[in-house]
């Protein structure tokens, strides 16, 4: 676990060579900053970025101060002046962080998290909230001057950023299954992954044992690019009485809970909007209420961040909980109450938006108002990614013993890549942690009417119900259902018979029939919340009612949220009479 709590006068955030050499705390030195408190005006920090030419970890005779590089504290943000100087107000508890800009890498510790930031908290935690996970030692005054070394590399305006939301582990064990499942899909997928520039964890990186972030950042490291993080609501310290203290072990761990960066000529806006409104009176540090919520500082911190980014450059904007979402648009806890605000900074803006959260995989397109279903070329496209732990690692073990994990919409457990082009456009596709990285549907046929109701068949096998032999006197009122997994209101799905004409299908919301059957099937293996929700990417269909008896070919076309082609089919066999071919 890093200790982001001090900062050295001339070296800290400087490289990656010093911060592997010494603990933050030890390399503190120099007289503090000017404050009330010795008597020399309004508190204030003062500091220089440079260029750390030839990655030192501190900074040497010959290395320049870098001019118009954006700092903030949290709400204002400043430019370096020629010489790399800024000057920020402070109060008694703030973050002071480096935007990151283009053609610039930022240092990185030995656990592979990037350093940007400062954590000034004099007091440090307060010790009577009693934290059952370490918070953070008193950082005592600041130093003279708070540095931040960059490194000089060149960037493309075309690259990728690998997306996990919610990998969720609530143990060693679970933590394993990300190890060997989404970690290892990037690692061992060779080609699939090459112009990843950096990757990102939108929240609930643990199920609430904090304890796991140095393992689970030990393993991150492991894919080799620079990882930054968001935190979600199992990401709290539940004993704090409100959000103030609530990212105490969080800010230890990776500094600012909020901050941007900017890469390839992109920005991206790294949002916390989880509202920690205090412990449940029977539950206390065991959970809490929360709602969604970006909340004034931020929106002073983005409306101040833009005003300083020019109005053609693309934002993509990072955050744990939804915008907007299918299952409760409205609810507090999974929503956030202010996106028209932030909305209102992004208009006119080429922006896009992604989450986690919900354990769905959703497309929505609002208008300025923050409400979905928003046609025109001016809609904020928020996208609500996969979760890594898809319904939080329920399911029937697969042969390695990992939980399948099917996401309660039906997806496989995975993730997401943002694929940038020329700086300027963007395309996301999902891949599969566990399942065939390929493959980005599934088609399953519904031909007998109570097939998603376990309890009325409860000894007939899970393909037998969904599988593709079926009597032919059921084919006219047998459903060919398709879950496109990263599917939304954009995408389009049809099927064919043969080599017969394509015939379209309806988006239908509704559970999706195999994750409804596989959960029933198999409910001693899934968290006793778990249980199959209605889908926002299925599609259905009846058989053509002049089907004959015999084996026929069933292709599925679609085309997905950017217009890109998926396909995939399966062999159907009408048999003759009741008898079932397996």
């Amino acid at each position: 676990m890093t200790d982001h709590t001090t900062l050295t006068r001339r070296t800290t955030l400087a490289g990656a060579t010093a911060l592997a050499l010494a603990p933050l705390a030890a390399l503190a030195q120099g007289a503090p900053a000017d404050g009330p408190a010795n008597g020399r005006g309004p508190a204030q920090v003062t500091g220089l970025v440079y260029e750390d030419r030839g990655a030192k970890g501190r900074r040497g005779p010959d290395d320049p101060g870098l001019p118009d590089v954006l700092v903030s504290n949290g709400r204002e943000v400043v430019r370096t002046d020629a010489q790399g100087r800024y000057t920020l107000p402070i109060g008694d508890e703030v973050v002071i962080f480096v935007v990151k800009p283009t053609g610039f890498a930022l240092p990185l510790g030995p656990d592979g998290l990037p350093h940007f930031s400062c954590l000034h908290q004099p007091a440090g935690t307060p010790p009577d909230l009693a934290l059952r996970y370490p918070g953070i030692a008193p950082t005592g005054p600041l130093p003279a001057s708070v540095d931040f070394g960059l490194v000089r590399r060149p960037e493309s305006g075309d690259f990728e950023v690998v997306l996990f939301t919610d990998p969720q582990p609530e143990s060693h064990a679970e933590l394993t299954f990300v190890r060997d499942t989404a970690v290892a899909r990037v690692l061992g997928t060779p080609g699939a992954f090459d112009t990843v520039a950096f990757g990102m964890t939108t929240g609930d990186i643990l199920f609430d044992d904090l304890s796991l972030y140095p393992r689970q950042n030990r393993i991150i490291a492991q894919i080799g690019v620079p990882w930054f993080h968001l935190g979600g609501n199992h990401d709290l310290n539940f004993e704090a009485p409100d959000a103030h203290y609530s990212r105490e072990t969080f800010k230890r761990t990776f500094g600012a809970p909020y901050y941007a960066l900017e890469h390839g000529g992109v920005l991206f806006l790294m949002l916390d909007n989880v509202n920690y409104l205090g412990a449940h009176s029977a539950n206390a540090g065991r959970g809490g209420r929360y709602e969604g919520r970006i909340g004034e500082r931020q929106l002073a911190f983005v409306e101040n961040l833009l005003g300083q980014t020019p109005a053609d450059r693309l934002v993509v904007v990072a955050m744990h909980i939804p915008l907007t979402n299918d299952l409760g648009p409205d609810d507090p806890a999974n929503s956030t109450a202010d996106r028209a605000q932030l909305l209102r900074l992004l208009a006119g803006r080429p922006s896009v938006s992604v989450s986690g959260h919900t354990h769905t995989t959703e497309h929505h397109y609002l208008g300025p108002d923050g409400r979905a279903g928003a046609t025109g070329d001016d809609a904020h496209h928020h996208h609500i990614l996969t979760a890594v732990s898809g319904s939080w690692w329920s399911g029937p073990p697969d042969r390695r013993g990992i939980a399948t994990a099917d996401s309660r919409d039906g997806t496989p457990h995975g993730f997401h890549v943002l694929s940038i082009t020329g700086g300027r456009r963007y395309t996301t596709r999902y891949v599969p942690a566990s399942d065939d990285a390929g493959r980005q549907m599934r088609i399953v046929l519904e031909s007998q009417f109570h097939a998603d109701d376990l309890a009325r068949l409860p000894d007939t096998r899970l393909y037998e119900l969904l599988g593709a032999t079926i009597p032919a006197e059921s084919a006219a009122g047998t459903n060919v259902v398709v879950n496109l997994f990263d599917g939304g209101p954009r995408s389009r799905v049809s099927f064919r018979i043969g080599d017969g004409p394509l015939m379209p299908m309806t988006r239908t919301r509704r559970p999706d029939p195999f994750v409804a059957a596989l959960y029933a099937r198999n409910a001693a293996s899934k968290k006793s919340w778990v249980k199959a929700e209605p889908c926002s990417h299925l599609w259905v269909a009846r058989l053509p009612r002049d089907l004959r008896a015999g084996t026929h070919r069933l292709t599925v076309e679609a085309t997905d949220e950017y217009g890109r082609p998926h396909r995939d089919g399966l062999v159907l066999e009408l048999v003759d009479g009741a008898a079932r071919a397996g």
